[in-house]
């Protein structure tokens, strides 16, 4: 269980992320659950990315993957946001 317990919290943290980032910017070309997937699947992506640089060495583990997850997702939603938003033009 503790080998899934980063991965979850990239998970959780990266779809919260995604939906602060989205309502932010206030995108609408995409629905909820879209920005939810897009921001967890950043929050996985930005977490790995962050403890490959070495992030973990400042931070303890779980907050490394949290801030991680919160940066990705937000970057992963708007991105996908921006594209949507693109495509409906």
């Amino acid at each position: 269980m503790e080998a899934l317990l980063p991965l979850i919290t990239q998970l959780i943290a990266g779809a919260i992320g995604g939906n602060a980032a989205s309502a932010a910017l206030k995108q609408h070309a995409i629905n909820v659950v879209a920005r939810t997937i897009a921001g967890a699947l950043g929050g996985v992506g930005g977490g790995m990315l962050l403890s490959m640089v070495g992030g973990e060495a400042a931070m303890t583990g779980l907050l490394a993957d949290g801030i991680g997850g919160l940066i990705g997702g937000g970057i992963l939603s708007t991105l996908a946001g921006l594209v949507m938003a693109r495509a409906h033009r």
